[in-house]
């Protein structure tokens, strides 16, 4: 990477959740001259957690690099910046998966493992636990984008999808992602 241009930086931060902390975390930012591009942020327990991709010049890059260390002490997180680049194309079609079932271990590692055998990406993942209404059964819920290869047979691959969700009992839908 040169020193014109666009530069990146994906910041996370984990610590106690408390009012006011994205401000905190995102002003020192904004004050380097940087821009968050993308950014996931949530409250998990009583922690709360950030990832965050922003674009800069170099010189606003570095001076933000420069400043993580005492942003840590002073907002009491665990901060990590790492440098990147522009995501290149995928040239993929983005789909939507969504799974509901009993809530059980191993969801996750058996949704993931489907994809990567099939070399398709996960982009996004999003899961909770949650009681359902006037039973209170614990259930499960799982929100996933992936990248589907061109040369992937869609209604084959739905298929595939649909019998091993089937045979986990679980229920779910795979569609294309409108965006």
């Amino acid at each position: 990477m040169g020193t014109t241009g666009k530069q990146y930086l994906v910041i996370s931060a984990l610590g106690r959740d408390r009012a006011g902390i994205v401000g905190e975390l995102t002003e020192p930012v904004t004050e380097s001259g940087c821009n968050i591009v993308d950014s996931r942020m949530t409250v998990l327990g009583g922690e709360f957690a950030i990832l965050m991709m922003v674009e800069g010049p170099w010189a606003a890059i570095a001076k933000l690099e420069h400043l993580v260390p005492a942003l840590e002490k002073k907002l009491n997180l665990t901060i990590i910046a790492r440098r990147t680049e522009e995501r290149p194309a995928t040239g993929g079609m983005p789909y939507l998966v969504n799974v509901v079932s009993l809530d059980h271990p191993g969801i996750v590692n058996q949704l993931a493992g489907f994809f990567s055998v099939r070399a398709i990406n996960i982009e996004d993942l999003y899961t909770e636990s949650y009681h359902a209404p006037h039973t209170g059964t614990q259930m499960f819920s799982a929100n996933i984008t992936v990248n589907i290869p061109a040369d992937l047979h869609i209604a084959k691959l739905r298929d595939e999808f649909l019998d091993f969700c089937d045979a986990l009992n679980l229920d779910a839908v795979l569609e294309p992602a409108k965006r």
